[in-house]
Parts: structure tokens; C-alpha cells; sequence
């Protein structure tokens, strides 16, 4: 399991158990953990609010089923992304979707969408989030959902949910954050859009961009050669739009159409290399890769 979802796994958890063992706050209509009530959001506009909980909200739970699927669906569709992303960019993305939750189910309560006597608490937003990723990852991965009897392209179940979400904050008083699932989706999405508009402008001046996680790759890649495959195809297909297809390079052999096809070749089985390992880390995750394999992917990615 890739370090971030580890940790992030591992601290909700323990501020779940923290939550039970620490003292309960006495209310009206019941009690709630004087962690949850310390941390949890409030609307800004109430004595209880403080800037901190923007951030500590998305640490507490108000159950065990509310953990659970939370951390459940945090580590399928967490641990691919940030095998995919790299741990700084994938932190990143996912504390910014969890505050950009917290920031529109602020603004729900402010326009009277939401009542602003309701404590907000999880990792919903942040979780939401991931899953948009993951949709515009791997949009054609098919996803097995209970109760769907048939597998669904991932890109649909993100739209499913996506509409439900929706229908759900306008039509539906179920004490459910709705609002901060689409907030955690619409900040993910600018996020990433903003990214690939970055990597568009250094694409088009020759130059190289920076990622988040300190790496610094290349988009002279297999999918701007008019290859449709491997990881730098899937990266470009996510980042880079539409798919162009460059003229074939001579220079890397000296010329001629019998290098052009040996160059063409080896690239081809470079990238077929690449997708056999990608698809040994979905089925059995990235500690089952060899030293060669892991050596294999580090170079591709640092193309």
C-alpha cells in the first residue's frame, strides 16, 4: 500500500477510536464525542466555528459505517492514484479537495441551502474527489457496484454519482453532506485542470514540467507520437487533450525509413513493457513488482 493512503487510513482510524474513548458532549437530542465537536465544521457565522476545522473535519467520523466506506472506497481508488500521481501530488490533491469541500458546504449553509445548525464531519468531500480522479484516469476501467448487476465504465459511475449528488442536496433532508461531495468533485476537477493546462503551456514552449511530487517529466511521450498505449499515453490522454500525431523522428537513428521503424519498434514494445506492469499493479497492487520492474517504471516516468 503506497505510503499516503496508509497514513491517511491509519489517522482516521485512530481519531474514530479517540472519538469513543474521549469524553461525550451532552446535547438536547443526544451526545456526540467531544472530539467530533471539537473538530468537526461548523458554520462560520456560529460561536463554535474555528478556521482549524476547515481542515480537522475531514478526520472524523460519526460512525463505524461512516468510516468504513469512506476509508474503503479511500483505499481502491486512492492507493491507484497515488501510484499514479506520486505521493506529494496525490496529498495535495486530496487536502484540496477536502477543504474545497468544507468551503462549499460552508457556502451551502450560507445561501440557505443547508442548515446552519449542522455539524459537518468525514472524508466524504476528499474521497469524492479521488473517485473524479480516478474517472479521468482510467475512464474506460469497468467497475463491478453493488447492487449493478453488469460492470459500468468508471467514467459513467462518476456521472452517476455526480447527478445523484446533485438530486440528492436539492431534494433530500437526510442530515447527508451532499453539497461537500460535489464541493470535494468541482475542486478536483479545477485542480486538475489546472494541471493540465500547466503541463500544455510548457508542452507547447519545448520545456518540461514540474510536478507537484518533484518530479520532472517530458510529454514528447508515446501518445504525441501517435502510439495508443502505456502510461505516458494514459497520463496525456488526461492532461494533454486531444491526441496529435507528429511526424516520425529520424534523428535518433540517423535518418532513413528502416530506422524509423526499428526506433517505432522498440518504442512499441517499451510501451507494451510499461502496460504489463501497470496492470500487475491494479490486480495485485505495487509491492508485487520485481526490482527490475520497479527499475523499469521509474525510468519510463522520469522520461
Amino acid at each position: 500500500m503506497p505510503p499516503a493512503v496508509k497514513y491517511l487510513l491509519l489517522v482516521n482510524v485512530v481519531c474514530y477510536v479517540l472519538g469513543l474513548v474521549l469524553p461525550q458532549v451532552q446535547y438536547v437530542n443526544g451526545s456526540e464525542p467531544w472530539l467530533n465537536a471539537v473538530c468537526g465544521l461548523y458554520y462560520f457565522g456560529s460561536p463554535n466555528f474555528a478556521p482549524y476545522q476547515i481542515f480537522t473535519y475531514m478526520f472524523m467520523h460519526a460512525g463505524l459505517g461512516h468510516l468504513f466506506f469512506n476509508m474503503f472506497a479511500l483505499w481502491m481508488f486512492g492507493r491507484v492514484m497515488e501510484q499514479a500521481w506520486g505521493t506529494k501530488r496525490f496529498l495535495i490533491y486530496y487536502f484540496i479537495c477536502g477543504v474545497g469541500a468544507g468551503v462549499i458546504q460552508e457556502l451551502g449553509q450560507l445561501f440557505g441551502l443547508i442548515s446552519p445548525y449542522s455539524m459537518t464531519i468525514g472524508a466524504s468531500g476528499a474521497v469524492y474527489g479521488i473517485l473524479l480522479a480516478f474517472g479521468m484516469t482510467f475512464p474506460n476501467e469497468r467497475l463491478f457496484i453493488i447492487p449493478i448487476p453488469f460492470p459500468i465504465k468508471a467514467k459513467y459511475f462518476v456521472m452517476l454519482y455526480a447527478l445523484l449528488e446533485i438530486f440528492q442536496g436539492f431534494g433530500s433532508s437526510d442530515g447527508v453532506a451532499h453539497f461537500a461531495h460535489l464541493g470535494g468533485m468541482l475542486f478536483g476537477l479545477l485542480l486538475i485542470l489546472y494541471w493540465r493546462n500547466a503541463v500544455n503551456r510548457q508542452r507547447y514552449k519545448g520545456g518540461y514540467w514540474s510536478s507537484p511530487s518533484g518530479d520532472s517529466f517530458s510529454y514528447e511521450s508515446a501518445y504525441d507520437k501517435g502510439e495508443d498505449s502505456g502510461l505516458f499515453s494514459k497520463l496525456g490522454r488526461m492532461f494533454g487533450g486531444k491526441k496529435k500525431k507528429k511526424p516520425k523522428m529520424t534523428a535518433h537513428f540517423g535518418g532513413g525509413r528502416a530506422d524509423d521503424y526499428a526506433y517505432n519498434e522498440q518504442k512499441k514494445r517499451d510501451n507494451e513493457e510499461i502496460d504489463r506492469i501497470l496492470d500487475k499493479i491494479r490486480k495485485n497492487g505495487y509491492s508485487c513488482l520485481t526490482d527490475e520492474e520497479k527499475n523499469t517504471l521509474f525510468k519510463a516516468s522520469n522520461k
